[in-house]
């Protein structure tokens, strides 16, 4: 118990100065708490020791079906580090052992505790005294949260006018090569995203069948050009909550205005060499912080975080596969959220052209996947060999290093230096 309550005290001190962060309004204690003496000591650390003047928000999860219990045994020894190398049946016993030993201390959750939220079976919430905008929005995210397994793939228009031309913003139509991989990607959305493996119970055999999938586009013309050959064939599906058959329009398209690009305002349809020339400070001001520079009249990649939220929401509550096809400014926010990445990263974030992401996310972190569906090599020129960088020489040489260095993941191209918005 003297080990459980350092852990604890240890873990509440990282808390309390991430807290007193500048910027900082939501943190997260992620612990079991099964006690009410435990809950009203950690509620005394942050309020009474650290005069935080926070509000509290106790969460708890209740799982009582069977069928719930071993549908996230099975996901938990697929994905958590205890598991890892343990056979099936010993991780299931473990795992029962472990959840009635929590039972048999476990204090329920109750008014005693102040602000709570009870998810029960992932299906039924009860939401106890949380008034305010900040708790408000933590309700509404955890009400679309689930613990299904799910999977989105990012993919870029195919290139444009004003990609080969180095230009950036706009909304030109596709080129030759942009149509090419158009077509390459509706192969790739109905044989990989609209399919799943499923495995005959009696001979075993595994083979692909179809699965709901969806399909989000921004307002632009590149983009939508881009979805143009995926087939929008109708498939008998089943609802996941009850087992009904319904027919389903698979790729049917959602065209989203939150994932249209970072608007350059009045260098909008410039290349970066004309922006240099013609705002040089507005070009040196944005060298110096990409991540909060606006463009005069337009945008930045903090006000393009905002509009992203709702996007979000829907990528955490959606159980079916999502195509998005959108952008590189977007999809760079998108891929650094989902991946945990410091937000100061996101604006240097390789999202190259022709190339599909596949994010599988899980209570561990992210999986990814990257499809190259046409190669450098098949264009005759891609436009994204900008003239002028678009990074700052600090992040710059600091990634040519760890690049040098081998740390990190390792990519075939620079991740840190890409083709830059």
């Amino acid at each position: 118990m003297a080990k459980r309550e350092q852990a604890c005290n240890a873990a509440l001190g990282d808390l309390v100065d991430y807290m007193k962060q500048d910027g900082v309004r939501v943190g997260i204690l992620d612990s079991t708490n099964s006690s009410r003496t435990r809950r009203a000591h950690i509620r005394h650390v942050l309020q009474k020791d650290n005069k935080l003047k926070c509000k509290i928000i106790v969460l708890e999860s209740v799982v009582d079906k069977e069928e719930v219990i071993e549908q996230n045994i099975r996901y938990i020894k697929r994905n958590a580090p205890d598991y890892e190398g343990r056979d099936d049946k010993e991780a299931m016993e473990d795992f029962h052992k472990r959840r009635e030993m929590y039972m048999n201390v476990y204090e329920p959750v109750d008014e005693s505790d102040g602000s709570h939220i009870k998810i029960i079976n992932n299906q039924t919430f009860v939401v106890h005294n949380t008034g305010g905008y900040l708790p408000q929005k933590v309700v509404h995210f955890v009400m679309n949260l689930h613990s299904h397994p799910r999977v989105f793939y990012l993919s870029r228009h195919g290139q444009s006018e004003y990609n080969l031309l180095g230009k950036i913003g706009g909304d030109a139509g596709l080129t030759d090569a942009g149509l090419e991989y158009a077509r390459r990607l509706a192969v790739f959305a109905n044989d990989v995203v609209g399919k799943q493996v499923m495995k005959d119970e009696e001979t075993g055999e595994e083979k692909k069948v179809p699965c709901p999938a969806r399909l989000w586009t921004s307002t632009l013309r590149r983009t939508k050009e881009t979805a143009q050959f995926i087939k929008k064939e109708v498939i008998t599906a089943q609802k996941s909550d009850n087992g009904e058959e319904l027919e389903w329009i698979q790729f049917q398209g959602r065209t989203r205005r939150n994932l249209d690009e970072l608007y350059a305002g009045v260098c909008d349809g410039l290349t970066y060499a004309e922006i240099a020339e013609k705002f040089p400070e507005e070009f040196q001001r944005r060298q110096e912080d990409k991540l909060t520079y606006r463009y005069p009249r337009g945008e930045s990649y903090m006000d393009v975080t905002l509009r992203l939220e709702t996007i979000v929401l829907d990528i955490e509550r959606t159980r079916e596969p999502i195509l998005i096809v959108g952008h590189q400014g977007i999809h760079r926010l998108l891929y650094a959220y989902f991946m945990g990445l410091p937000r100061d990263q996101a604006p240097f974030v390789s999202i190259p052209l022709n190339t599909v992401i596949e994010l599988t996310p899980h209570a561990y972190g992210c999986d990814e996947k990257r499809y190259v569906l046409l190669s450098k090599e098949e264009l005759l020129k891609d436009g994204q060999d900008e003239p002028v960088t678009s990074m700052p020489m600090k992040e710059k040489a600091e990634s040519t290093q760890k690049k040098s260095s081998g740390e990190g993941k390792t990519y075939d191209f620079d991740p840190m230096n890409p083709p830059s918005f």
